[in-house]
């Protein structure tokens, strides 16, 4: 190992299995990992000395997918395309090492093939780098680098990509993955989509973040607080420009939704505890709304496997064209073909039925169509370029929720006119609503760090006046267990994209 090269090899080896990592000098005889041990899993081969003896690689095809990083003058380019390399291979050629290493985009490890590059006319089984694309750092732990300084390609890794579900005359819609001009109207918005991935990637490491260290006998108010710093970093927060979506839901047992603590509550979650984390990011307004629930007694397990699967099935009945109608229908059937046992008593997983996902729009987490989560729903069908959270709430009690306890959440009426306000308090209240949360939700808590007090009257008065609408927790029957899980997804021209999907779930 050369001692120049150490900091960039330190800074890769969180990406791979050490058994996969092999430096090596020119003369180094590279030919003996990649027959010793085949197949190969996707690996990272640094040469820091070149040129390389590149024929041997071609005695052993065909490859697996590998990231070569080459420190050769580009004056041997032309060379290259003599020698018959595999087409798995990827060949990354640039100047010294360290600017090769300061190329490769950092989503690689989790894509094989990244789509960095496009191919050189040199040879198809070449992709070269057209332009270098600055540092890439590592994320700290705790997680401290905002996302955009992560990526600084500005490439962020996309969800999961799914294909539509056929039509009902059982017609594939494999077609508009590569139909010219779907593939042109999802090229036109692709700096949307993009926002909607740098804000997706800041919510799947901040979840990530969260589940190392919470635990019962955290306060709520801690667990809450340390998940919004974390948010706040990664996003990058920048006024409306971006930032948290809506306050960290983070509702207990028979409370379904909408409840985070106010300032003072003393609430601490137990092992006993069934707890939804509900949180939100955007970057320009595009919000991920992503939920997913937390417990430490494993005989919750079989209710969280209900919602999940329930969830995960509205996800794949959803599509351009598809009736809201029959996407509740099959959430339905689904979760209510889940029993659990909790303390010797069988009770049937119900959905909550006055719960809903939503479609989602700029600036406005609830967009005006519902996606329900039980059958009897609007025939209202989605459209291409919609987004929506897919949402499910399964609950042991009644399967209905009410409004109940003290309000935390609250949220500017999207449509709401010019309203005559007398009250210089309330006037005072809605501009700093305007300028730090816009259209977009907010809790008591953030009214606190804005430095604000004294200020219920004045929010009082701006909810009766229709100009802000409260949004207590919802609850369902006192005794009952109840779980969600929830992805934002995209109905983009060519395929539908699950943007919020991460390993975790």
């Amino acid at each position: 190992m050369y001692p120049k090269y150490k900091t960039e090899i330190s800074h890769l080896r969180k990406y791979l299995d050490p058994s996969t990592l092999c430096c090596t000098s020119a003369d180094a005889n590279l030919s003996l990992p990649l027959s010793s041990h085949p197949p190969l899993p996707p690996s990272l081969y640094l040469t820091p000395l070149g040129p390389l003896p590149l024929i041997l690689l071609s005695s052993y095809p065909p490859l697996p997918p590998s990231l070569i990083l080459l420190s050769l003058p580009l004056s041997i380019l032309p060379l290259l395309a003599l020698f018959p390399l595999s087409s798995s291979l990827l060949i990354f050629l640039s100047l010294p090492l360290s600017i090769s290493l300061s190329l490769s985009d950092p989503s690689w490890p989790s894509s094989p093939c990244p789509p960095l590059f496009s191919s050189s006319p040199l040879s198809p089984s070449l992709h070269l780098p057209l332009s270098i694309w600055g540092t890439v750092k590592g994320q700290t732990d705790p997680p401290t680098v905002p996302i955009c300084e992560l990526y600084p390609s500005a490439v962020f890794p996309k969800g999961e990509e799914c294909e539509y579900p056929p039509s009902k005359d059982g017609r594939s819609a494999a077609w508009r993955t590569t139909h010219e001009e779907k593939r042109v109207l999802d090229k036109a918005n692709e700096e949307m989509w993009s926002d909607f991935r740098q804000a997706a990637e800041a919510h799947r490491q901040v979840r990530n973040y969260i589940n190392t260290w919470i635990k019962p006998g955290m306060t709520m108010i801690d667990i809450c607080e340390r998940l919004e710093d974390c948010s706040r970093r990664l996003i990058k927060e920048n006024g409306l420009k971006a930032g948290l979506a809506f306050p960290t839901g983070c509702s207990i047992n028979h409370v379904a939704a909408h409840y985070t603590p106010n300032a003072g509550d003393p609430t601490v979650l137990q092992y006993n505890d069934v707890c939804k984390i509900d949180f939100g990011t955007h970057i320009n307004g595009r919000i991920i709304d992503c939920a997913f629930t937390v417990t430490f007694n494993p005989k919750y397990d079989r209710l969280l496997e209900a919602v999940r699967d329930a969830t995960n099935t509205g996800i794949r009945c959803a599509g351009i064209d598809v009736r809201l109608c029959d996407v509740g229908e099959t959430i339905q059937e689904v979760m209510e073909s889940y029993e659990v046992e909790i303390d010797g008593k069988t009770y049937q997983v119900k959905p909550i039925r006055n719960l809903n996902g939503h479609s989602i729009g700029q600036y406005r987490i609830h967009a005006g169509k519902t996606v329900p989560i039980v059958k009897g729903g609007e025939a209202t069908r989605m459209e291409e370029g919609e987004v929506y959270a897919i949402e499910t709430f399964g609950s042991t009690g009644r399967g209905a929720v009410h409004g109940d306890m003290d309000c935390s959440h609250y949220m500017k009426n999207f449509n709401v006119g010019h309203v005559p306000i007398r009250l210089p308090r309330a006037k005072h209240l809605l501009n700093v609503i305007n300028e730090n949360f816009g259209t977009l939700a907010f809790c008591r808590r953030w009214l606190d760090r804005q430095g604000e007090s004294k200020y219920l009257m004045a929010l009082k008065n701006l909810c009766d006046l229709g100009i802000i609408d409260p949004y207590p927790p919802l609850c369902d029957t006192k005794g009952s267990y109840t779980a969600q899980y929830e992805h934002t997804i995209l109905l983009r021209p060519t395929c539908k994209e699950v943007v919020s999907r991460g390993d975790d779930y």
